[in-house]
């Protein structure tokens, strides 16, 4: 069962690790954002596997002003943390919850780009033959749970909204590249799916059951080491890259069955008409302008994951880096940009 102290243990271990690769929780990143393209020799290891996807398909790949070195498909949150201590990853996308679990491991990270969803993008499943009907069943239940991943935040989100504390389930520790075998083998009674995990799991298991979810996780970041932003050329490739990833997102939403093609039947052996509906099922990413939104909800996740013993408070506004904060949106159409 997890509790405080196993967590709290965790990330002493993971902060003294960061403390040994020479990382700490200084924040600072040294002057204005270039002007002027990279230099066409810098090299960065981007780990957002859709927008490779994107720009392959679409034609931009090559378009980039900089190298790729690496696209590695380093998705879950404190997998890519470790790849930043490690040095073998510049820039990521991930949910808004690994910057904060970064901070409590002393691992020093700016947010450079914002997406927002307004609607829910997980859905939890129930594992074969449960009887768990509804969100009301879950008191007492193990529930697979990653503190440092947005399917962690979105299962406190519902134990709030259902007046229940971490208390009063058993919250089973896991990365969420774990929840389906978890699931699948009746080691949790619940776990939280994306697609296309979900519809997969539930085409192999039919006396398996989708509860909707209610939780909504808004963001989507690109995010990188502090380290990374203060070499000037690498800043200047992060800035040169977050229009393609914003154009690139646009692009999987203008020609659906080009996407569908590329990405959930080539990459994910999914099939065409399981790919035609999650895209359709999906909420759209929209990029903000204004970055107030998404500090304020970054700030409910921080406290509330420091309300249940996970993470020390803190002001997440150092997380973001606000010299970036147009340059997503002004990359696409006023029809994809947030409103505020």
């Amino acid at each position: 069962m997890l509790t405080r102290r196993s967590l709290l243990l965790g990330l002493a271990a993971l902060g003294a690790a960061g403390c040994s690769a020479g990382s700490s929780t200084t924040q600072q990143v040294l002057g204005d954002l270039p002007t002027t393209a990279p230099p066409p020799d810098t090299r960065l290891t981007i780990s957002i596997r859709t927008t490779l996807k994107q720009l392959e398909a679409s034609g931009e790949l090559g378009k980039l002003p900089f190298q790729v070195t690496d696209w590695p498909n380093i998705q879950a949150g404190p997998d890519v943390i470790q790849a930043f201590r490690a040095k073998s990853v510049d820039l990521a996308a991930n949910a808004g919850i690994p910057p904060i679990q970064a901070q409590a491991t002393r691992l020093a990270t700016k947010i450079v780009a914002v997406g927002e969803r307004d609607k829910p993008l997980y859905t939890y499943v129930t594992k074969p033959g449960s009887p768990i009907t509804s969100l009301d069943d879950f008191r007492g239940r193990k529930i697979a749970f990653s503190q440092g991943q947005a399917q962690g935040v979105v299962v406190l989100r519902t134990l709030k909204e259902l007046g229940l504390r971490p208390t009063d389930v058993e919250l089973v520790p896991l990365t969420s590249n774990q929840f389906l075998t978890a699931v699948q083998a009746g080691q949790v009674d619940v776990a939280v799916l994306a697609e296309p995990q979900l519809t997969k799991y539930l085409g192999q298991y039919p006396d398996a059951r989708a509860i909707e979810m209610r939780s909504v996780d808004l963001l989507t970041v690109l995010w990188a080491p502090v380290e990374v932003l203060n070499d000037p050329a690498k800043l200047a490739a992060i800035k040169a890259f977050i229009p393609f990833w914003a154009r690139g997102t646009v692009w999987s939403y203008e020609n659906p069955d080009k996407w569908v093609d590329a990405y959930y039947v080539k990459d994910q052996n999914v099939s065409k008409a399981d790919g035609d509906r999650i895209v359709r099922s999906q909420p759209p990413l929209t990029f903000p302008a204004n970055w107030d939104r998404a500090i304020r909800w970054e700030q409910e996740t921080a406290d509330l994951l420091a309300e249940g013993g996970f993470v020390e408070e803190f002001d997440v506004t150092q997380l973001f880096d606000r010299r970036f904060e147009k340059v997503a949106a002004e990359a696409v159409d006023a029809k994809y940009r947030s409103r505020t």
